[in-house]
């Protein structure tokens, strides 16, 4: 079956691209540049993309940063080395308001042209950083909105959203990305790296990053600037 795969370059959605393939299906990946300050995730996406072998690879260009609102596209400070207690109580500044809102929507508009069965989706709420479109009830509700808002749904080919790895700690997703041959040195998570693409390791996502690979026992194959 045709599927679209919401693809960043990071580490959850390639594993989550990886999981798509593995089930049989004909991949069609999309990856939105919305105006993030840095391009080296977009080049890890490319990069990825090669090894998933897509039937197709979409970008889609938007400035999400004209919009403001996030430290993701403004030159805002990016947050560094806060408590796993923090990223679990407190939405950072990092947050790009309804950012998956639009990506969905925009791959939802792909599925559709395409008569795809489902959305794949790299969302998870274990690991996360308090984004609330992250999070299960923001899924099933736009399950909803796909039914009632495409003529496939009201037609009853229902457009499904899957987000395999939504209950998985970071570690059972890295060691299920080995499990699937994933290529973890092609994947970008930072959000703040250097000139050189050098990941900082001190934001929240390297530092979920890094617990992950610790605590799945293996090193993370990436380079870092500390």
């Amino acid at each position: 079956m045709n599927v679209v795969v919401l693809v960043s370059g990071g580490l959850d959605s390639t594993v989550t691209g990886a999981i798509a393939k593995k089930e049989g299906h004909s991949l069609f990946l999309l990856t939105v540049q919305y105006g993030q300050r840095h391009d080296v995730e977009v080049d890890c996406a490319q990069k990825v993309a090669a090894w998933l072998h897509p039937v197709d690879h979409q970008f889609i260009h938007l400035d999400l940063g004209g919009l403001g609102g996030s430290a993701l596209t403004t030159n805002w400070a990016v947050p560094k080395n806060r408590s796993v207690a923090d990223r679990q109580t407190e939405i950072p500044t990092t947050y790009v308001p309804a950012r998956n809102t639009i990506f969905l929507s925009l791959a939802l508009a792909y599925a559709e042209t395409l008569s795809a069965s489902s959305i794949y989706i790299g969302a998870n709420i274990r690991d996360y950083s308090g984004y609330p479109d992250c999070r299960p009830e923001f899924l099933n509700v736009f399950r909803e909105l796909a039914k009632l808002g495409t003529k496939r749904g009201v037609e009853g080919h229902t457009i499904d959203i899957c987000a395999p790895l939504l209950s998985m700690t970071k570690a059972e997703i890295i060691q299920k990305g080995l499990s699937l041959g994933v290529p973890f040195h092609l994947t970008h998570s930072c959000y703040d790296p250097n000139e050189a693409g050098k990941s900082c390791g001190t934001c929240d996502s390297c530092l979920i990053r890094l617990e992950g690979f610790r605590d799945a026992g293996i090193e993370d194959p990436i380079p870092y600037q500390q």
